[in-house]
């Protein structure tokens, strides 16, 4: 039996649990080549968290003598590179930071989750600090000095390892469209977020801060955040870490052979469900390489093969609840720009989407301009994982469709519904689609461009 880690991002956890977990240690060598400050994007629910569990293990020094029990028959396992358990280690995760309140509330709500994970750090690592660190109710800034001090006169070098840097702030962004004095007083000026990422760089620079690998959905509010934070690798486009996160073909082809034996699937029904999996889940490239194999969303595909594990048939419904996108997201993308022409566009199977290269650095006052809205737009519902990159035009352009039905039925639908309503969409249609979304055991009846009848 499989045990799928579900919802789970722990890697120590999955690891010593004997829980699933698909190698992607052979990409650290890369990683540390890549630079000292590295911000990596992907769509929610993609597996960067477990990614920064993964590399938290592995750097930390507290992990040494778990090494070979958490790494030993990976492919970091047996040629492990020279920095492997050297760091003291701190992560910070800003989904874990409240969007609620006024300025000031955010700003102590960012300070007290930093406040929390200084004084988780300087426990777990007391016995390495010669010196102390002290906190700040107040001022997490001054904490987070204290205790790159306390690290640097230990003589010990510091990971730090940002999660979802974007979260909080991209929340704050959408709830309050189109009124962003909040946003902007979080990522502008001497907003606490520019100021915070500010304080990263200056460490970094002072030799405080070895490395820093940080995680988020866009790049918008890095961006905006200009120069308060502009020495970053950006590694989210490379042709090597396209299958950094995510389930490759092979990967899901290997799971589904293990279960088809579990559950005495015959050939036929075996087939079927890597069909299921294909057009339902499958669809994602992160990198222009349009060679580059397309990839499985990790969380959508455990959300099916656990269930068809337990009851060894499809699960009753094929959209995952756990993914759906909050109302104010939907609205705050529905009102952009050329909104409306954009999701014209991308409901027509038969018109083309292209680009000539995505936008990678573009704030939200870029987003709002009606005269570049097209380019970011689309740049923009790429990063979300609402788009992907399907292939190259005749002209030699990035070619974007929707990667799967549960991504049509998910946010292109949602928006469609909130931006182009249809007189002539009756409820019988209606219920016609949602019934195919909801039914995994229509899918072997269609093929992915067939669906649009539907829609």
């Amino acid at each position: 039996m499989i045990t799928f880690p579900y919802g789970n991002s722990d890697f120590h956890a999955i690891r010593t649990e004997g829980k699933l977990y698909l190698d992607r240690t052979q990409h650290i060598p890369a990683l540390e080549r890549a630079g000292e400050q590295l911000v990596f994007l992907r769509p929610r629910r993609f597996g960067k968290s477990l990614l920064l569990s993964t590399l938290a293990n592995y750097y930390d020094i507290n992990r040494a003598d778990e090494f070979e029990t958490l790494f030993g028959d990976l492919t970091i396992g047996q040629t492990p590179t020279v920095e492997h358990n050297r760091y003291l280690v701190l992560r910070w995760d800003f989904s874990q930071v409240s969007a609620q309140g006024d300025t000031e509330a955010l700003t102590q709500n960012l300070f007290n989750h930093i406040n929390q994970m200084v004084n988780g750090f300087r426990i777990y690592y007391q016995q390495y600090l010669s010196s102390t660190i002290d906190i700040f109710e107040t001022d997490a800034i001054a904490s987070f000095a204290s205790l790159t001090n306390a690290v640097k006169n230990s003589g010990y070098p510091l990971y730090l390892l940002i999660d979802e840097y974007d979260n909080f702030a991209n929340e704050v962004l959408m709830q309050i469209r189109p009124t962003p004095e909040r946003y902007e007083a979080l990522v502008q000026s001497e907003g606490i977020l520019k100021t915070l990422f500010k304080a990263i760089k200056s460490n970094a620079s002072e030799g405080k801060l070895a490395r820093v690998f940080i995680t988020g959905v866009s790049p918008v509010v890095m961006s905006d955040m200009t120069s308060g934070y502009n020495v970053a690798t950006n590694i989210y486009l490379d042709d090597e870490f396209n299958g950094l996160c995510g389930i490759s073909s092979a990967e899901l082809q290997q799971l589904v052979a293990t279960l088809s034996t579990h559950c005495q699937l015959s050939t036929a029904e075996t087939q079927t469900t890597l069909e299921t999996l294909r057009v339902f889940y499958n669809g994602y490239r992160f990198c222009y390489d349009i060679q580059q194999e397309k990839v499985y969303n990790p969380t959508l595909c455990f959300y099916y093969l656990r269930h068809l594990q337990k009851a060894c048939e499809p699960p009753p419904q094929i959209l995952d609840s756990n993914l759906m996108m909050d109302a104010g997201k939907i609205r705050y993308i529905a009102s952009l720009p050329n909104g409306e022409a954009i999701i014209r566009h991308i409901l027509d199977e038969q018109a083309e989407l292209s680009l000539d290269a995505l936008e990678d650095r573009f704030g939200i006052e870029a987003v709002r301009e009606l005269q570049s809205g097209e380019k970011f737009m689309v740049s923009l519902l790429y990063y979300f994982g609402v788009l992907t990159i399907t292939g190259r035009s005749v002209l030699g352009e990035l070619v974007f469709s929707v990667p799967n039905l549960v991504i049509r039925s998910l946010y292109v639908e949602e928006l469609r519904k909130r931006t182009l309503p249809d007189a002539r969409e009756t409820d019988t249609v209606r219920h016609m689609a949602r019934a195919f979304y909801q039914n995994s055991r229509n899918a072997p009846a269609f093929r992915h461009g067939d669906i649009s009848v539907l829609c």
